[in-house]
């Protein structure tokens, strides 16, 4: 069985002093360091998406600055491509799909940032274009969120986006379930 590892958006923007620190940025990071460490390992593939904000009015992940940067925790090495989007869905205009096709995975894991926004539209494309996907759902991260004057805390923003995605678009598991396979 043939996997991939896509790692979205843990970019330095989503941690404290950054741009648009999430609620527990670190824990999610340092999940997802421990899977790509064991694909690296495995010499199974990896691909990071980067979130390039390049508009007059952006508030985080601007070109140029240090919060665009992919966080240490999870930079690439070699040559593990990089892909840079600038939507929440990372096969919107990249070449994310050709490269995800040349390798023709058995399973696409994804992890990343936000749950609520990027994670979430990527897996949902991911599923329609045919794919097997399994989120590590620990090794994603969420902000707190407002709606209709009350605030949404991450724990819950993120749960909501799991449990949506569950069984329908992807199978959701933790890290220790995925490294025991």
């Amino acid at each position: 069985m043939s996997r991939l590892l896509l790692i979205i958006d843990i970019q330095n923007d989503y941690f404290p002093g950054g741009a648009f620190p999430l609620v527990e940025p670190e824990a999610a990071a340092t999940r997802a360091a421990e899977l790509l460490a064991a694909f690296r390992e495995a010499g199974d593939p990896v691909i990071h998406v980067q979130h390039v904000w390049d508009a007059l009015d952006a508030t985080f992940m601007r070109p140029g600055t240090a919060g665009v940067e992919i966080h240490q925790l999870v930079a690439p090495v070699g040559d593990e491509p990089v892909v840079q989007k600038a939507s929440p869905n990372s096969f919107l205009d990249t070449d994310l799909l050709e490269r995800l096709c040349a390798v023709d995975p058995d399973d696409l894991v994804v992890v990343g940032m936000m749950s609520s926004m990027c994670v979430d539209a990527t897996v949902r494309a991911a599923s329609d274009l045919d794919f097997t996907v399994t989120v590590a759902h620990d090794a994603c991260a969420a902000p707190d969120l407002e709606f209709d004057g009350a605030v949404v805390p991450a724990a819950q923003v993120h749960g909501a986006f799991m449990a949506a995605l569950s069984g329908s678009y992807a199978t959701v598991a933790t890290v220790e379930e995925l490294l025991a396979r």
